[in-house]
């Protein structure tokens, strides 16, 4: 089903359907709205939001993705994008490949994060591993990794919450 077959009502936030709708075509719309949220703010500020807009883009999905938000230097959205996609239990993130997109885009921060279809949240050694890598790349030019969530089914971690960037 395309996005189209929601349509505004005469009250922001209020869409009517005119076909069946699956759950995805729900999560994508909802999706769609937290950015366009994220993106009309200034600057982004509340780590909420961005974890609202993380669970419902990726949380559901039945694979792991690697995701960037890619930050100007006020810490507005460039551009949220798909980096590495991978299997039900991991997704090989190459750090060359990530540098390369943050300054294609010219940003000068980043948010990185990835689901874990186990819906379990808690970052393991090898998602602390990669974070050091890519804060380390990216410092090499100048682009600072903000954040590494880590996003299951019912919350989302922050491994800078925690310390580890």
């Amino acid at each position: 089903m395309s996005m189209s077959s929601f349509q505004v009502m005469e009250n922001p936030g209020l869409y009517l359907v005119n076909e069946p709708v699956t759950n995805e075509d729900i999560l994508s719309k909802a999706s769609e709205i937290v950015l366009e949220q994220v993106k009309n703010k200034d600057v982004l500020t509340n780590p909420d939001k961005v974890r609202e807009f993380l669970k419902y883009k990726i949380s559901a999905l039945e694979h792991e993705v690697f995701v960037a938000l890619f930050l100007d230097n006020r810490h507005r959205l460039i551009l949220y994008k798909e980096l590495f996609r991978g299997t039900i239990d991991g997704a090989s993130v190459y750090s060359r490949e990530v540098v390369k997109e943050a300054l294609a885009f010219n940003a000068s921060a980043m948010i990185v994060a990835h689901n874990h279809p186990s819906g379990v949240a808690e970052p393991s050694l090898a998602d602390e591993s990669i974070t050091k890598r890519l804060k380390d790349a990216l410092a090499l030019v100048d682009i600072r990794l903000l954040d590494h969530l880590i996003v299951g089914c019912d919350e989302v971690v922050s491994l800078a919450e925690r310390g580890r960037i």
